[in-house]
């Protein structure tokens, strides 16, 4: 019998975060404060964010322990399974070896459990009443709604609107953990008021839902910001991933030659690569191929640029350096809703900008119709956001047919599709729509991003 779970004893738990700065080559772009455009300085931090996460925001130590706390937290559902998908490839018929790290095991559905827990915990040591984020497609709101309940934190999420319909139980999973959820642009802020005014119908963004966000995180002294994707801190988190990985395939014998993950602000593909990342950039595994994934909608790394910009629409947000489409770009209504946010991690967007890494981007229909083939011979069913990094690793996987390599390929599954049957009830009646972002709007958007000197 063939064994196709590689599987980590809870002693065996990695216990510290792998930080890439460290071994990144170069120092990372510094975050700008927004009204003055100078290096942002920890203290201007400080009003959203406990001094602890900031300095995991900054640091440039190699490893960082994870908090025992945090540790028995994650030990409800970690380590996560690393999974040989034989069905798939016997379905491609390819010589390749195609494993998968499934992240979907975990009461929230997804890898966004690995930061909310520790959000959570150091605002919740820092004496944080109050915890006020975004989600898109209802992932990370969902997570972090069941941290705050197990940390007594209040829990008030800014839902895109788009997905807050497209996804209704979503929302009631953060609400049967005591969040309050709204749909994102509201009447709550004076940013989502604003994009009213403009826009009625707006589907609403992630930038718009983090300025909702912050706005209202820092009208209070006992409520913090916390934000599931782009910023340092979040992706070192989530990094527990990637060295549990590295674990499991050294037991199964194996070294990928292929890694690849989804992108949207880049947490779960900074999880899975960055400990293998590590072997690259220190010389150890040149020849190692790292892709990250986006939809053909929302190409911020495909099709942005390089640029200084907001993290948000309402430019509340300290600047970072990232490929962009432009805080103001609001994309296409696509079922990913996870993967609609205009920029990427800087952490990222310095790895691709340098050719570390290569990024592909795809139409929402050849990703269901990978998610399908997945579903039928795997028997999970994915994410949409999930479903980007299948279409890729099976593209890799027909490259190897068709060369006869028997390469490894490695993706992360970083969440279930349970809660997103719509959407593929959609994908089956030929519902499902493609965009292809026009360069004339792309364009347009980026044009609008402010000049940094």
């Amino acid at each position: 019998m063939k064994q196709n779970r590689i599987i980590l004893d809870v002693k065996e738990m990695p216990k510290n975060y792998y930080n890439i700065l460290a071994d990144l080559g170069e120092p990372l772009a510094m975050p700008l404060n927004p009204a003055t455009k100078q290096p942002a300085s920890p203290q201007d931090l400080a009003a959203i964010f406990p001094m602890e996460i900031i300095e995991q925001e900054m640091t440039t130590e190699r490893y960082i322990e994870i908090p025992d706390e945090v540790l028995d937290l994650y030990a409800i559902s970690r380590p996560s399974p690393l999974i040989r998908a034989y069905q798939l490839e016997k379905f491609l018929k390819t010589p390749a070896k195609i494993f998968f790290k499934y992240e979907g095991s975990n009461p929230s559905g997804s890898h966004k459990t690995n930061t909310a827990i520790a959000q959570a915990y150091y605002n919740k040591k820092a004496g944080i009443k109050r915890l006020v984020t975004e989600t898109g497609a209802g992932q990370w709101g969902s997570a972090l709604s069941q941290a705050c309940n197990h940390f007594g934190l209040e829990c008030q999420v800014f839902m895109v609107k788009v997905s807050y319909h497209q996804k209704p139980y979503r929302k009631s999973f953060m609400q049967l953990f005591g969040a309050d959820v709204v749909a994102s642009p509201s009447t709550l802020t004076q940013s989502g008021r604003r994009i009213l005014e403009q826009d009625p119908n707006s589907p609403g963004s992630l930038g718009i839902a983090i300025s909702e966000a912050v706005e209202l995180a820092v009208q209070r002294d006992d409520t913090n910001y916390s934000l599931g994707s782009v910023l340092n801190h979040v992706l070192l988190h989530q990094t527990i991933i990637g060295e549990e990985a590295k674990l499991q395939m050294e037991k199964a014998g194996e070294y990928p030659d292929v890694v690849i993950a989804c992108v949207g602000g880049g947490s779960n593909f900074g999880g899975i690569s960055f400990p293998f990342l590590k072997d690259k950039l220190t010389g150890e595994k040149k020849d190692l191929k790292v892709i990250a994934v986006e939809p053909a909608s929302c190409p911020t790394l495909t099709k942005g640029e390089y640029l200084y910009d907001f993290g948000d629409e309402a430019g509340m947000t300290p600047m970072m350096k990232m490929y962009t489409l432009g805080h103001n770009y609001i994309p296409p209504s696509i079922h990913a809703g996870g993967l609609r946010y205009h920029g990427a991690s800087p952490i990222i967007s310095n790895l691709y900008n340098r050719g570390i890494i290569d990024a592909e981007a795809y139409q929402q229909n050849d990703v269901f119709e990978a998610a399908r083939i997945f579903a039928q011979t795997e028997g999970i069913v994915p994410a949409p956001e999930s479903s980007h990094a299948i279409k890729s690793a099976i593209e890799q996987a027909r490259l190897c047919t068709e060369s006869g390599e028997a390469k490894t390929i490695l993706f992360n599954l970083s969440g279930h599709g349970f809660l997103d049957l719509g959407a593929y009830e959609a994908f089956l009646k030929g519902e499902l729509e493609d965009y292809e972002a026009p360069d004339s709007v792309l364009s347009e958007s980026i044009k609008q991003v402010p000049e940094v000197a």
